[in-house]
């Protein structure tokens, strides 16, 4: 008699699973006191928040230039001057900078960012509805120990003054952080006394760790 197949061995479900992404309309904090919370994120055109995989880096970059491990900013200052979805600024606080001022010129999603502080009961965190390049211009010299630049990609003419405000606001080793939709040379940084000490691409962005040229190695 021919036998009879194999019968196919039993598959018993997995209670395991990857973690979520992040879905659209909503942002994820990626490490830090309140790690993997989830906030939301306006639907509005051209709003592009920090991708994952480059907020790791840049957190990794900024924890080795302050001494800390495991992408913590002990004590740090910080200013996010294009917050858009807050996403840098609130990652930066969680992380355990001891202050976080957020400018943003667009009225909702300045209550959006105050809602996620309320939600997060994130003391740390100042939010202010501005311009981001006179909120620079306007703070005390070498204040800050990381400025983060995350302008709209379509809004070219916002990126050198910016650069050249943070380039004085920041504390001597320090860093500013650029998102850009192209890589900025070297030439360019010189030219505000700056010098890139990181660059990584990630799709279309690219993003930069700038320092004054007197502190930072490429």
């Amino acid at each position: 008699m021919p036998r009879k197949p194999a019968a196919a061995p039993s598959r018993t479900p997995t209670t395991s699973s990857p973690a979520r992404p992040a879905r659209a309309h909503e942002v994820r904090i990626i490490g830090g006191q309140w790690k993997r919370t989830r906030l939301a994120v306006a639907d509005k055109p051209g709003l592009r928040p920090t991708p994952d995989r480059v907020r790791v880096t840049l957190f990794n970059w900024l924890a080795s230039l302050a001494g800390a491990g495991g992408g913590e900013l002990p004590g740090w200052q910080c200013l996010d001057a294009f917050a858009g979805t807050g996403a840098l600024g609130l990652e930066a606080a969680s992380r355990g900078a001891a202050g976080v001022l957020l400018c943003e010129q667009d009225a909702a999603l300045v209550a959006q960012i105050q809602a996620a502080k309320t939600k997060l009961s994130a003391e740390a965190v100042r939010v202010e509805r501005g311009n981001g390049v006179t909120a620079l211009e306007r703070a005390p010299a070498a204040s800050f120990d990381v400025v983060f630049l995350d302008p709209p990609f379509d809004s070219t003419t916002l990126y050198e003054p910016a650069l050249r405000a943070a380039a004085r606001a920041v504390r001597a080793g320090g860093a500013i952080y650029l998102e850009a939709p192209r890589r900025w040379s070297d030439e360019e940084a010189a030219a505000l006394g700056l010098v890139v000490f990181r660059h990584l691409k990630a799709g279309a962005v690219h993003a930069h760790l700038l320092m004054h040229a007197a502190h930072g190695t490429a």
